[in-house]
Formats: structure tokens, sequence, C-alpha cells
């Protein structure tokens, strides 16, 4: 299940957000209004949701993390811009660090 967060998650909407692939969670954070979508089958549905609640292309930023780990992957075809990030990888340290705050402060260690 999808869901758009502008607060931590609850127990609950973790578990729901794990429903597709088990261990791990599709994220989508938009770093300038700190907004986070987890959940679904691809970041590219995350992408969506964020776009359709009023988020600009430039600050979508797409990430996996697993939960039990607390591991993030900072890869996936939503980040590859020819213009900003020429890599499916964050390659800006920064963006990757402010990707990393706000996965954490949302959906880490509950």
């Amino acid at each position: 299940m999808i869901l758009l967060l502008r607060e931590r998650a609850t127990p609950e909407q973790l578990e729901l957000m794990l429903q597709e692939h088990k261990f791990y969670i599709k994220t989508a954070v938009d770093i300038e209004r700190r907004v986070l979508v987890g959940g679904g089958d691809l970041h590219y549905d995350c992408e969506q949701a964020l776009l359709g609640d009023g988020s600009r292309q430039e600050t979508i930023w797409a990430a996996s993390f697993m939960p039990v780990t607390q591991k993030m992957i900072f890869e996936s075809i939503v980040n590859l811009r020819p213009r900003q990030n020429k890599s499916m990888e964050i390659l800006d340290s920064n963006i990757r660090e402010g990707v990393a705050q706000i996965i954490i402060e949302f959906l880490g260690n509950l």
C-alpha cells in the first residue's frame, strides 16, 4: 500500500508499506517539502503520488529502505536526470544525506 507521510509512520503504517516487498520499502522523498511516500511496487508510483501532492520533480529523490537493518539503497530510475543527476544512484552527497535523514525520521527504528 502506498502512503503519503508528513510525519513519522506508525508501526501499522510501516506494516502496510511492507506488504508489497516484505523486507524493504520503495520510497520517494521530497527533500524541499519534507514529505515521504512509501510502499507500492515501484519508486515511480511513489514519485507520482508526490507530484500529485504538489511536489516539483527537481526535489523528488527515490531510495529503498530496509527497516530491520536500517539500510538504504539510493538507486532508482527516478533519480536519473540528465541535467541534475547522471546516474540511477544519487550522486550528490548533500542530496543523499537529506534523503537519508527524512527516511530515518519517518521510518527508522520503529
